[in-house]
């Protein structure tokens, strides 16, 4: 069985009850092998899935605004090595032991920050939250205390919402127009903004479930402790926040055309060989991340059997909660994108990982 017998396999099972419409394309060698829009847009008034489909991004984001920031580094003017407080002067939160340590630019790109997703404060996390200026947002997030001190941890969370603020910081925009300028313009990804491009395209979502569920506005989804508020809605809402870790919204294709630039001569060779390296060391992750180290865009494999996946060592991957995943394996010059409208399967659901296998498997 061929890598489109395989792909197809791994969809058709899923659709039958556990995503209601998907986009996925697999490039290798710069060469489209793969690509299928499948299932529904939107289930309810029998819509099919388009490949221009809109999709709300979640933390497909975040490699869009790292990119920004890293190409800002290449052009000189923001610096890995940077401090925040650099740029934003009152971004000052405490560490556990009660004072200020800085944190550099790097540490937000790799999540070693201190910063997570789980602070009690009345702050906009990018999925939903208070419509308030993306400045006050980030005061807010700096009365939250640290979880530990920069550069000695990892945990995902709001390091991507900082970085945006940086950058919007040092272009004098705001991170829409910072994002436009550095990538989302030059790689001509016209339907990737905060935003969305054609609301006739965008596709509708769906929460877990046998068959998964339309989303309510807002929509609970996960177990109680580590459930996560999904606003649809949000997108259209001009005065919320600019989230650099959750706030966009595009294609597929586009998403595809950054991971193939990123893979390319977007970056300088020094750049790109650390965005796609191990940047942490040997700091602890979290135990369902065994097996896996991050560089400055995702997750590094470094253990495949550890990690539990079909993606070889060195691949790094990603995904949204809204329901995408993807890969870039730069050994074998693949990249594999996945779009999903149901959360969360499409993102760290089993299909994650049998798309991955029929792509990557023997």
């Amino acid at each position: 069985m061929g890598l489109t017998e395989r792909v197809d396999a791994a969809i058709d099972a899923a659709l039958k009850h556990r995503i209601v419409g998907c986009v996925v394309l697999v490039r290798q060698s710069g060469a489209e092998v793969y690509g299928r829009a499948a299932g529904e847009a939107d289930r309810e008034y029998g819509e099919a899935m388009r490949r221009d489909g809109v999709f709300r991004l979640a933390s497909v984001t975040k490699p869009i605004v790292a990119a920004a920031a890293l190409r800002m580094a290449d052009l000189g003017v923001l610096g890995l090595e940077d401090a925040v407080t650099d740029y934003l002067p009152y971004f000052r939160p405490l560490a556990p032991d009660g004072q200020y340590h800085p944190i550099l630019i790097r540490q937000l790109l790799t999540h070693t920050s201190g910063l997570t997703y789980d602070g009690g404060g009345d702050y906009a996390r990018g999925l939903s939250g208070p419509s308030i200026s993306l400045e006050e947002n980030m005061r807010r997030l700096a009365a939250e205390p640290l979880v530990f001190v920069p550069g000695t941890g990892w945990e995902y969370g709001m390091s991507i919402d900082v970085l945006g603020a940086v950058i919007a910081a040092v272009n004098d925009s705001d991170l829409a127009g910072a994002v436009s300028k550095y990538v989302t313009t030059p790689l001509h990804m016209h339907n990737t903004l905060f935003g969305v491009s054609d609301p006739s395209r965008l596709v509708t979502p769906y929460a877990d479930g046998r068959p998964p569920r339309r989303m309510r506005e807002p929509e609970v989804v996960g177990e109680p402790g580590e459930a996560t508020v999904f606003s649809w809605a949000r997108i259209f809402d001009k005065a919320a926040p600019q989230s650099g870790g959750a706030g966009m919204a595009g294609t597929a294709d586009d998403v595809m055309r950054l991971l193939e630039a990123l893979r390319g001569d977007f970056l300088s060779e020094t750049l790109r060989e650390a965005a796609f390296a191990n940047q942490i060391g040997t700091i602890p992750r979290r135990d369902k991340d065994a097996g896996k180290r991050f560089g400055f865009l995702g997750a590094v494999v470094e253990d495949p059997g550890l990690a539990g996946t079909a993606m070889p060592k060195g691949a790094v991957d990603w995904g949204g909660a809204w329901g995408h995943n993807w890969v870039v394996d730069r050994a074998s010059e693949t990249t594999l994108v996945v779009m999903t409208n149901t959360a969360f399967e499409g993102c760290n659901g089993p299909f994650r990982e049998e798309v991955a296998r029929a792509v990557f498997g023997d």
